[in-house]
């Protein structure tokens, strides 16, 4: 292989012999996506104690993140593949840990909300700009599947590590902590990212347009708010006009994307089947979990009773499983086939899933910690072989909008997971019948009827978290049972697209 940016210094390249610890500093950056992605879901709480936001605002502080991080990932990929890949992980990395102080020491919800949409511009520039410098740093394939599966590993491990670590902040120190951890890692990351890491570039990137950016940002915003919204307060005209500008906006980006003689995002990547099915994997199975991962931490504290340290122990199995997966896929991907593992992979996820809709409010942990160590192993082998597929099937000058379409899919299934798995939740959860007196409150969460009960006379206070337990568990062992629909057609369907995909092989 040649590189398009440095062709005297292909084989310098390869066997950089600084290029592992160059993938600790990326996978550092990783981590801290991976963690800032899943703490404050456990702060929130906290958060609404001292801000006093109203029920809007305190949706738009969990949310705002995830819609501006969803609107700009393909944009901020393909500005790294044009300006340079370091350059814009460096700068992102330094705006990451700068804003995360002003969301720690946020004394309004307005300022929380604009530090939270700010944080979501830096973390679009993260994700892309690591694996695209994955494909520029490991030439060899079989390295890089290597590197694939560490960076997987490490995100996989990150959502287990936030609760655990975000527990242990929130029982010692005030909810701004949580964020103020950022700090001390991004700084290792940008002094030794600034030594280790190589630049690299589109050689002829042409110019970086406006107008599709902005088709981009208003497309997946106005999709993920209208899924979003859908959810949470049904199918309103706002939620509808907000779903047809993002549809219109996204068919406006599509089409300028073909007519550019430089695109932001090359829509041909999409004829590679490989490319298209691993995407699409990717999409269907984060889907497919979200019901699980969204409403996990609830059902451990607010049915079991754990306390937020102990939940995220509790959880740990998957990210122990993700590991051990990850770092193995590449090796087995080429053993047997890369459809055998993707579709394997999210089979194992499929029946982790299936068994899961067993619980009840007393079930044991080895039932619970045995489903989530086969989620993690399946989830794993799917993600990271899918990641090598997609950092393969594309010019290495591409790598960095081809990592945007993959990060794209996950924000997107995961909107549309929660979205569609959230609201059987929420529906079976609503309909539970409490005893008399039962305020309004305590059917719009669990977390609602906990509060309402702790104020009502003990019996009764006691009686009501019976009846909203059951629901709640209820409608999560629908939603998994769903889920696990969703994940064995994917497995399905991931056989037949990925047919005679394969990993490259060292030259």
């Amino acid at each position: 292989m040649t590189s398009t940016l440095q062709p005297a210094t292909t084989t310098e390249a390869v066997k950089r012999p600084d290029r592992w610890l160059a993938l600790s500093v990326l996978v550092l950056a990783v981590l801290l996506v991976a963690v800032d992605a899943t703490v404050l879901g456990l702060a929130t709480p906290f958060i609404s104690e001292d801000l006093r936001p109203s029920g809007t605002q305190l949706l738009w502080i969990g949310d705002v993140y995830s819609f501006v991080i969803a609107g700009l990932l393909v944009s901020m990929g393909s500005l790294g593949d044009r300006i340079g890949r370091k350059r814009i992980l460096l700068l992102g990395a330094t705006a990451f840990g700068a804003i995360s102080v002003l969301n720690a020491y946020a004394t309004t919800p307005e300022t929380m909300i604009a530090a939270r949409a700010l944080l979501g511009v830096a973390g679009a520039t993260l994700m892309p700009a690591t694996l695209a410098l994955i494909r520029n740093l490991f030439h060899d394939p079989r390295e890089r599947s290597l590197a694939v599966g560490i960076w997987g590993a490490t995100a996989s491990a990150g959502t287990a590590v936030g609760p655990i670590v975000g527990g242990f902040l929130l029982e010692h120190f005030w909810w701004g902590s949580v964020f103020l951890i950022n700090l001390p890692v991004m700084i290792v990351l940008v002094v030794v990212g600034i030594r280790t890491l190589p630049e690299s570039r589109t050689a002829d990137p042409g110019p970086w347009d406006l107008p599709s950016v902005l088709l981009s940002l208003v497309g997946m915003i106005g999709i993920v708010y209208a899924v979003k919204e859908a959810a949470t307060h049904g199918l309103t005209w706002t939620t509808l006009g907000a779903g047809l500008l993002g549809a219109a906006a996204l068919y406006g980006f599509v089409r300028r994307q073909l007519t550019l003689p430089t695109p932001l995002l090359d829509m041909r990547l999409f004829r590679n089947r490989g490319f298209s099915g691993a995407v699409l994997a990717d999409l269907l199975t984060i889907l497919g979990l979200s019901g699980l991962v969204f409403f996990l931490s609830q059902y451990l504290q607010l049915v079991q009773g754990r306390r937020p340290f102990e939940a995220g122990l509790a959880e740990l199995p998957a990210a122990v499983g993700a590991v051990a997966a990850g770092l193995v896929a590449g090796r087995a991907a080429r053993r047997y086939s890369v459809r055998s593992v993707v579709a394997g992979g999210l089979a194992a996820i499929g029946l982790a899933l299936a068994v899961l809709t067993l619980i009840d409010q007393n079930t044991g942990y080895p039932l619970l910690g045995g489903a989530l160590l086969l989620v993690g192993v399946g989830a794993g082998f799917s993600f990271t072989v899918t990641a090598d597929v997609i950092l393969s099937s594309v010019p290495k000058e591409q790598a960095g909008a081809a990592s945007a379409v993959s990060e794209t899919a996950y924000e997107l299934g995961a909107a549309l997971g929660i979205a569609v798995l959230g609201s059987i939740v929420t529906g079976v959860y609503r309909d539970f019948t409490g005893p008399t007196g039962t305020p309004q409150g305590a059917h719009e969460s669990l977390g609602g009827a906990v509060e309402a009960a702790s104020r009502l006379p003990a019996e009764t206070g006691e009686t009501l978290l019976s009846s909203a337990r059951a629901a709640f568990v209820d409608g999560l062992t629908i939603a998994t049972g769903a889920g696990a629909a969703v994940l064995l057609a994917t497995a399905v369907a991931a056989w037949f697209m990925l047919r005679e995909q394969r990993l490259e092989n060292a030259e």
